[in-house]
């Protein structure tokens, strides 16, 4: 290979075979030209990373002069150190990352569907802790964390043995009932089907939609077919060195209005020959001669950047991932695309396989900076600082260093010989007369005192620097005497520091937002049919699913298939759930402030709600859980006393209703007597009245008379000879000759009273 000629990789490169058949497939140099058109704002955002990386291990040291101090506190590094904490721990502070809201009520089930999986993912699927931290780590000392959203499917192929089918004609309506009540369930539940359904039911079924014929399935043996098993299918995330990331100066402020990103990635020909669906014209690429990691301007991702392996296919070479937009079929429409090349040869080139059709990549800045895609971090603040900071240290240490702390001085003559050795061995001495030790002949040396301009200056540096980030430390710099040196001064330094993180954390968390927008993208396209998704959640008790049915304590594991990740519309509102210490006390403060203001007269479920918020606010989520499920029994005679003070209520109820109805029965007879008294009123003017006495009168008398007259003929005749009319008129018994007392049966006779 040393001896071919120079346009060996140009010959090759143009031997290679396309890898599309777009009318329009870019070249590859035109893909080059665009990485070469980037790399000048590139290469100035990477010499400021550089600049900060070194400041924040403490910067450049000063020259080495013999007897003075290099010494360089590490302001930034101590400023960041308080940062990290207070950034990550709101991300990973609960089990539930991610909240997904519905756009539209249709858009319920999917978002609960998406909520749930997306926040298994980030639990189980993948290191959220090492994750979060190399997040923030990277945006506090980079300015810019830059995230790589990918999906990983491994699969093998093994031999599983299947059932057999055989598919009979319907004949009876027997049959033909059943199947559409097996089509009717499926299409209103399709996961209780499945999950209860017979196979040769769901077979049934599943023949009658792909061939539109009902049909009855009936198994009639097995067989051994080979088929794809997925070993791993879930979403990937990675941190992108900004050193390796080149973008489209052109875009402003906006990735998405990028229209190339280009990656630099290590790899080797081993790794790429395991997908040879996706990279392919490996055979053109001139191994020997490909860029190696230390002729490159890639970032090595090893500590030791002279390593790499001597054999061609473990050997790190460095390839170029192109994320674009082209004319790939020459009509004028751009479309996304995906390519890579190493040296001259490109090894991929497709449409961008992402369902968002936009680059897999993710920026969140740390201080954003106007009209610029880049941000940048605390260093740039402290720079200053933390070199003055450095100067007045090394001049104190030096100060003290140089000092001949512990030694003595003594004047020539002042002790002979033996008497140096008494002093010297801490016995009693004697000395010259001419030569007084306290009057200069004797010196002790010790450190000079530091002069209080340079521990002035140390407090002001620190005071200015905790000032310019919000962070407060334990140096004593931050304080509330610029707002007065009381409790509210203190607590409005406390809310500015805190409305600081808060706005880093917004933009941490809009971060992580599209990172989980792209996942959920994904999963409706690359999930699986069906997910296993471990619910670790505590289910309530009786309510299924989404509305379904209750689901059994004994089961731990909940069912998500592929399509009920899509949603009709398409969207949802997706939150993450940060929160901070100071503003959790303060909701808990409140909450509790609400509870004191209520009082014991409130419903005992309010209370309850209130409770179980605090202790989330408070990370006792067992609490939180026990208050929740709390429910108080009363006590038996407090119940009896209810009891009992309902059934007087009740009593009570009722006597009203009695005093109600017996006051309408007293008006009902008030009103018709005064009806009966206006009546007889009326009648008495008119003689009406008058002249009803005067009948009645009359009928009485003409009565009496004609009993008088039947009186007297009974006397005048016998029985034997009497009449059989006069019987009937005085009730006598013609059947049993006996006479009956017309008094005492209570006849009338001719109108007559009873007597």
């Amino acid at each position: 290979m040393a001896d071919e000629p120079e346009d060996f990789v140009p010959r090759m490169q143009e031997m290679a075979p396309k890898l599309t058949e777009w009318s329009n497939e870019p070249t590859i140099r035109i893909l080059q030209s665009d990485l070469e058109a980037a790399k000048p704002a590139h290469d100035t955002f990477v010499q400021k990373v550089q600049k900060w990386r070194r400041l924040n291990d403490g910067g450049d040291k000063p020259p080495k002069i013999k007897g003075r101090s290099q010494v360089q506190p590490k302001l930034i590094r101590r400023q960041a150190e308080w940062r990290y904490s207070a950034l990550t721990e709101p991300f990973n502070s609960s089990d539930k990352l991610f909240d997904v809201k519905p756009v539209t009520f249709e858009d319920g089930p999917s978002a609960n569907q998406n909520e749930l999986l997306l926040n298994w993912q980030f639990r189980t699927k993948l290191n959220r802790v090492n994750f979060i931290d190399d997040y923030v780590r990277a945006n506090v000392d980079e300015g810019t964390a830059i995230v790589r959203v990918g999906w990983c499917r491994n699969t093998v192929e093994v031999e599983e043995e299947v059932p057999v089918w055989s598919y009979m004609t319907i004949t009876t309506q027997q049959e033909a009932d059943l199947l559409q009540q097996a089509i009717a369930a499926k299409q209103d539940d399709p996961r209780s089907f499945d999950e209860q359904a017979p196979e040769e039911m769901k077979e049934s079924v599943r023949f009658y939609e792909e061939q539109g014929q009902p049909a009855m399935a009936q198994k009639t043996g097995t067989e051994k077919v080979k088929v794809e098993k997925i070993i791993e299918n879930r979403p990937t995330l990675g941190m992108i060195n900004p050193e390796n990331f080149y973008w489209d100066p052109s875009c402003g402020g906006e990735l998405d209005k990028a229209g190339f990103v280009v990656l630099s990635f290590e790899t080797s020909q081993a790794e790429l020959k395991k997908e040879p669906k996706r990279y392919k014209n490996l055979e053109f690429v001139n191994w020997e001669a490909a860029t190696p990691l230390v002729d490159s301007d890639h970032a090595n991702q090893s500590i030791d950047t002279n390593f790499n392996f001597k054999d061609t296919l473990r050997k790190r070479i460095v390839a170029y991932e192109y994320w674009g937009l082209y004319d790939i079929d020459g009509t004028g429409e751009l479309k996304p695309i995906v390519a890579t090349w190493i040296g001259d040869v490109c090894v991929r080139m497709e449409e961008n396989p992402f369902p968002d059709g936009k680059p897999p990549f993710v920026l969140a800045p740390y201080m954003p900076i106007k009209r610029q895609l880049m941000g940048e971090p605390d260093a740039e603040l402290l720079e200053d600082n933390q070199k003055i900071l450095g100067a007045v240290s090394r001049g104190m240490i030096d100060l003290l260093g140089r000092s001949a702390n512990g030694q003595q001085g003594f004047a020539k003559g002042m002790l002979d010989v033996l008497n140096r050795r008494r002093f010297e061995n801490g016995q009693d001495y004697e000395f010259n007369p001419g030569v007084n030790p306290a009057g200069g002949g004797h010196i002790e040396h010790k450190y000079p005192e530091i002069p209080q301009s340079a521990l002035a200056m140390l407090q002001m540096q620190n005071q200015e620097a905790e000032a310019l980030t919000g962070v407060k430390a334990f140096s004593g710099g931050l304080s509330g005497n610029a707002y007065g040196d009381v409790a509210a001064g203190v607590r409005g330094i406390l809310d500015a520091a805190a409305k600081r993180e808060m706005s880093i954390l917004r933009r941490l968390a809009a971060g992580l937002v599209l990172v989980g927008k792209k996942v959920i993208a994904m999963n409706a396209v690359f999930l699986s049919d069906e997910e296993i998704v471990r619910v670790t959640n505590e289910k309530p008790v009786g309510i299924g699913y989404n509305g379904g049915p209750p689901l059994d304590d004994k089961k731990d594991f909940v069912s998500i298939k592929r399509d009920e990740l899509h949603s009709q519309a398409g969207e949802f509102d997706l939150k993450v759930d940060i929160s901070t210490a100071e503003i959790d006390n303060n909701q808990a403060q409140d909450l509790a402030f609400m509870l004191q203001t209520m009082g014991n007269n409130m419903d005992f479920n309010v209370t309850k709600m209130i409770l179980v918020k605090i202790a989330k606010l408070k990370r006792m989520p067992d609490l939180a859980k026990q208050i929740e499920r709390f429910e108080p029994k009363p006590d038996p005679k407090q119940q009896q006393l209810l009891d009992l003070q309902i059934q007087k209520e009740q009593m009570e109820i009722q006597k009203l209703q009695s005093e109600i109805q017996l006051n309408q029965a007293k008006a009902q007879a008030e009103a018709i007597k005064a009806e009966q008294g206006a009546l007889d009123t009326v009648e008495q003017e008119s003689g009406t009245k008058h002249a009803r006495e005067m009948e009645k009168q009359r009928g009485q008398a003409e009565g009496n008379q004609d009993l008088e007259v039947t009186k007297a003929l009974l006397k005048s005749k016998k029985p034997e000879e009497s009449d059989p009319d006069v019987e009937a008129a005085v009730g006598w018994n013609t059947i049993s000759k006996t006479k009956s007392d017309p008094l005492r049966s209570g006849s009338n006779l001719a109108g007559a009273p009873i007597i």
